[in-house]
């Protein structure tokens, strides 16, 4: 199976959405298929046999086009093999943003922000309706000052012949140059039954435009000049929907805005500066003060405050030293830096941001379902109203100016757009809020999930506790170096936080040869020294080898009353000592578990540590239900327990905590730890801080909100809308204009989810 993304063009409504998603769907080997409106993209995963090609006609049989199809980890230069020359320059020259596997290749990367050299899909659809919308007023105008100088001031300008001709010629361009696109669109459905909103409007105009024609040879009221007002109000809609949905995309393009242009390095002992695609992996760079830090590296000289506010959300700036990593587009305070390169292009934190940010706007929360569903007949449902709409009026007043007055303003009334952009609208806004605030929406049903959670369940270590454990006592039998050396040269063999601690303590310059070596996941590790077998564990691994802790068990009691997890170190059943541990709570902990308390959540607790540490860490943070002596596979089936009274949402860090965050309802990786969990969790907090779960609830309470009023408010229009144009009481421009304005009401309300404080 493959993942692949691919860039349309031509979409302008929901039901152009349903229709690309419908044609995927058909294509041999597609196995899902989702298209984003909004962002313009469709997300596909199929079978490895699946082509390009495939992808792109797919597209090009609903009646759009696919102007760049990329897989999952491929280089986007392979051909796509029914690509003409000039189409496959043009998608050699949009090159993929991102890319999930890794290059391991030394040639420099283009930086993310590359891709969007030539401005965000958003700002060239502005730019179309702009150019039409004021072009198509230009040519409407002179028409709706004829049409109301006759209606309203019973000035008649011209012989009735002549302004009939008037009226058809100005229309003309209005409705055959200028709205095109729209027409062609929407008429192509009649033709591969891919019925759309431009259907809609494109049969609506095309008939009001005939009867300007047809008013020559038949009594008929001539609607061209009508026509061309219609299409003029529906592009300036679409003008005006384009710029809302600007203001929902705007995070991304701030976060595009972020980094830097250009990079001062050294190469060999020459300074110079580069642009930021020349980067490469190991590159020292030089970042003076108030300067952005170009790409992800680790400090190899020199101290600093580091702003990192616009990336991870953390408003107070974080002190860096040699050793200490630093992420790309953040600034540098007050000192000079010296940063070696560890991350480029693609594989930095800020185009993984922008990676989940696109991901999410591109996903779909459940309650969407029921509006693509309607989204999806709604069009024929519509076509056929309208024919009964036509026939009833004809058959009971025999007037076909009426009629066809009535059965024009069903047409253009009829609006699957709000329906279709209630949802990705919101989600889109949210996500970006969200990323604003250091969360990551990684998968859109979260959203509709998270505000359902009864219960939340906390690893500890690196979650609750800052993941940076420190020996804070040695309680030792024989010589303490002895213990030290032994308990040295075992751990360094391990990557556990614990072990590396033990490890920094322990402080030696040669470490002894270790030889079978194994660890014993959740509950220490074994291997022998020369002759000698090494076992350093918890209490339950010791009871589980029974070794006899008998004169030790004062000690181990009072530092796992402390909250410090306690490593027995033994060398042949004979106890040498007892290293304990300590890993500070997070500075923000309490404040978090307080809030969630007072919000009517339960809190547990989940770790691996004994009964004693972990009751003794909770309740510092205000947790009162902790499962403790837990192994790192079991996680994932107490979640699923506490699953059996109501959803659960899992916080965690690590590798071992992977599971459970798949199982939980929710899951909230901490974008401190390991790319396991992140790419596990559906919510990613960049920042690394609990206080990010509270506002995880709030933003998604706040984001669903905005989605339910948005339906209802589609579905509220439509079911007044209709009725009163078949009713005949809605003139054809003023249906038009009713129609324009539902769209925009949506998108509007979608974007006061920004104001809205997390």
């Amino acid at each position: 199976m493959k993942k692949a993304t691919v860039s349309i063009e031509g979409m302008d409504c929901a039901s152009c959405a349903i229709n690309i998603e419908r044609s995927f769907k058909k294509t041999p080997g597609v196995k899902s298929a989702r298209v984003n409106l909004l962002a313009k993209k469709g997300f596909i995963e199929a079978e490895d046999f699946v082509t390009k090609d495939d992808i792109a006609k797919a597209v090009k049989r609903a009646g759009y086009s696919a102007t760049n199809v990329e897989f999952e980890g491929e280089d986007i230069s392979s051909e796509m093999p029914s690509m003409t020359k000039t189409e496959h320059e043009i998608m050699r020259e949009k090159k993929p943003r991102f890319e999930i596997k890794h290059h391991f290749s030394e040639e420099p990367k283009k930086s993310v922000h590359e891709g969007h050299e030539h401005g965000m899909p958003e700002d060239k659809e502005i730019k179309n309706w702009t150019k039409r919308m004021w072009l198509s007023w230009l040519f409407t105008i002179p028409i709706a000052a004829i049409m109301m100088a006759e209606r309203f001031l019973g000035m008649i300008l011209f012989d009735e012949k002549i302004t009939s001709v008037i009226l058809i010629v100005f229309a003309f361009p209005v409705i055959f140059i200028l709205g095109w696109p729209t027409v062609k669109g929407g008429m192509r459905g009649f033709f591969t039954f891919y019925f759309n909103m431009d259907s809609l409007i494109a049969l609506g105009t095309i008939i009001a435009y005939s009867t300007g024609i047809i008013s020559y040879f038949i009594d008929v009221q001539d609607y061209s000049g009508v026509s061309a007002m219609i299409m003029s109000f529906y592009i300036t809609g679409k003008y005006v929907e384009a710029l809302a949905r600007g203001r929902a995309s705007r995070e991304i393009k701030k976060l595009l805005e972020l980094g830097a242009k250009s990079a001062r390095v050294l190469r060999g002992k020459e300074e110079i500066e580069i642009p930021i695609s020349e980067i490469k992996i190991g590159d020292v760079m030089i970042v003076k003060p108030g300067e952005k830090i170009p790409t992800d590296g680790v400090v190899v000289k020199g101290e600093s405050a580091v702003d990192e506010s616009m990336v991870t959300g953390e408003s107070l700036p974080v002190e860096k030293k040699a050793k200490s990593n630093v992420i790309g587009a953040t600034v540098n305070q007050d000192g000079i830096l010296y940063v070696k390169a560890t991350k480029v292009g693609k594989d930095t934190f800020l185009s993984h941001i922008i990676k989940l940010v696109e991901e999410a706007q591109g996903t779909k929360v459940p309650i969407q379902e029921l509006a693509d569903k309607i989204t999806g007949v709604f069009v024929p449902a519509i076509l056929l109203i309208t024919i009964l709409t036509f026939s009833g009026w004809f058959y009971f007043t025999g007037d076909l100016s009426t009629t066809l007055a009535a059965a024009i303003s069903v047409l253009v009334i009829a609006c699957p757009c709000a329906l279709g952009l209630a949802t990705p609208t919101a989600l889109m806004v949210g996500s970006g809020t969200g990323a604003k605030n250091g969360i990551l929406i990684r998968k859109g049903e979260a959203i509709q999930t998270m505000k359902n959670v009864k219960t939340i369940v906390f690893d500890k270590t690196g979650t609750i506790t800052k993941g940076k454990p420190e020996v804070t006592d040695i309680h030792a039998v024989v010589r303490k170096e002895y213990l030290m050396e032994v308990a040295g040269s075992m751990e360094k063999l391990s990557e556990h936080p614990i072990a590396r601690s033990i490890v920094e303590k322990a402080g030696l310059k040669k470490y002894r040869d270790v030889k079978s070596f194994r660890i014993l996941r959740g509950r220490g590790v074994e291997g022998k020294i020369g002759s000698k077998q090494i076992l350093i564990g918890n209490r339950n691994l010791m009871e589980e080898r029974k070794i006899s802790l008998k004169g030790h068990d004062e000690e181990l009691t009072g530092f796992e009353n402390q909250g410090k997890t306690t490593m027995v170190v033994v060398e042949n059943k004979k106890v040498l000592g007892i290293i304990a541990v300590a890993d500070a709570v997070k500075e923000d902990s309490v404040q978090a578990i307080t809030r969630l308390n007072q919000m009517g959540l339960k809190t547990v607790m989940i770790t691996g540590d004994n009964e004693r540490t972990a009751k003794a860490i909770a309740s510092q943070v205000g947790i009162t239900e902790v499962i403790a002596n837990v192994l790192p596979e079991d996680k994932a089936k107490n979640v699923m327990e506490l699953q059996n009274h109501g959803m659960v949402a899992f916080v965690g860090d690590g590798i071992n905590d992977a599971p459970a965050l798949k199982q939980s309802n929710v899951g909230i990786a901490m974008g401190t730890g390991t790319d396991i969990a992140i790419e596990a969790g559906d919510l990613v907090l960049a920042k690394g801080s609990l206080i990010g779960v509270v506002q995880a609830i709030n933003l998604s309470k706040a984001t669903f909100s905005k989605i339910k009023q948005n339906l209802f408010w589609a579905f509220a229009y439509n079911t007044i809308a209709i009725p009163v144009a078949i009713a005949g009481l809605l003139h054809p421009v003023v249906a038009e204009i009713a129609m324009a304005l539902s769209s925009i009401t949506v998108v509007t309300n979608a974007n006061l989810l920004r104001r809205k404080k997390i």
